[in-house]
């Protein structure tokens, strides 16, 4: 299977990022997102992302592996922002309480500076979140994620649950490949020669077998589970498992430090949720 294809694949990579406890990662990754998300500053949520970009450098993570990801989030960021504009685009006025214009539009879609600040900043929110959502899928064992998850006092089961969801990334993946490959080997046309509507009907061809394909997957998964006795015992016990080291603490310190950092700002600074330069 190429690289290509592994969008949410784990792979074992020698990075200070891959030798965390999953449960450091865990935790990390959600001080970074709910910081961010709580946040409307765009200076301190510009420095997030430069963080989240230095993270996933140092992670050693290929844009081989992530190129259809970024093509996917930047169709969604986009698409947000342009709804939103049609739905909302007096939003930022309201926030800011004042208005400033910069085009003339037909109707009530006039481009406010207030606006164009509100929707920047949520596209850099995202821009922000979203790389440490990949870093976590990419670096993280599920096997060992899930020790850490039930080492925490999480029922071995919801851990072990939490393990089966993170490997079945890739095997839809490559179920989704190769049924493609086979059904366009049959004659079905999925390239750009297609119209771009005949190749989203003929791409829908696809779901069906790959449905009946996981069903059968998830059939034989809890067959072998049932015969091996699972879920039997209250407890059990790990292959993978890893300790917290100095390194994990470090890692839990600076994430806690950013989440404490932007929550302050917007607190004793801002006094708002909001960065608002036009006051």
């Amino acid at each position: 299977m190429n690289v290509k294809a592994k969008l949410f694949s784990y792979d074992l990579v020698d990075s200070p990022i891959h030798q965390l406890s999953g449960l450091t990662k865990l935790i990390c990754f959600l001080l970074l997102t709910f910081a961010v998300m709580y946040s409307y500053d765009i200076r301190m949520i510009l420095l997030v992302m430069l963080f989240a970009v230095f993270i996933m450098r140092i992670s050693k993570i290929k844009f081989s592996q992530i190129k259809l990801m970024v093509v996917y989030v930047l169709i969604f960021v986009l698409t947000n922002a342009i709804i939103s504009f049609l739905f909302s685009p007096e939003m930022g006025v309201e926030i800011y309480g004042s208005r400033t214009p910069i085009l003339n539009l037909p109707g009530k879609f006039d481009l406010t500076a207030e606006q164009l600040l509100y929707s920047t900043t949520k596209l850099f929110k995202y821009a922000s979140v979203i790389p440490f959502g990949i870093i976590f899928l990419l670096t993280t064992n599920p096997s060992e994620f899930a020790s850490s998850l039930n080492r925490i006092g999480i029922h071995y089961k919801v851990s072990y649950a939490v393990a089966l969801t993170l490997r079945y990334f890739p095997d839809i993946q490559r179920d989704y490949h190769e049924i493609s490959q086979a059904q366009q080997a049959r004659g079905l046309e999925l390239s750009r020669k297609a119209s771009f509507f005949n190749r989203i009907k003929n791409g829908l061809l696809i779901i069906i077998p790959l449905i009946f394909s996981s069903l059968d997957r998830i059939e034989t998964i809890s067959n072998a589970m049932d015969l091996r006795g699972f879920s039997k015992s209250n407890t059990r016990t790990w292959y993978t498992s890893r300790k917290m080291k100095r390194n994990d603490y470090a890692a839990l310190i600076i994430s806690a430090s950013i989440f404490i950092a932007m929550a302050g700002v917007s607190i004793f600074i801002n006094k708002s949720r909001f960065y608002n330069p036009f006051v």
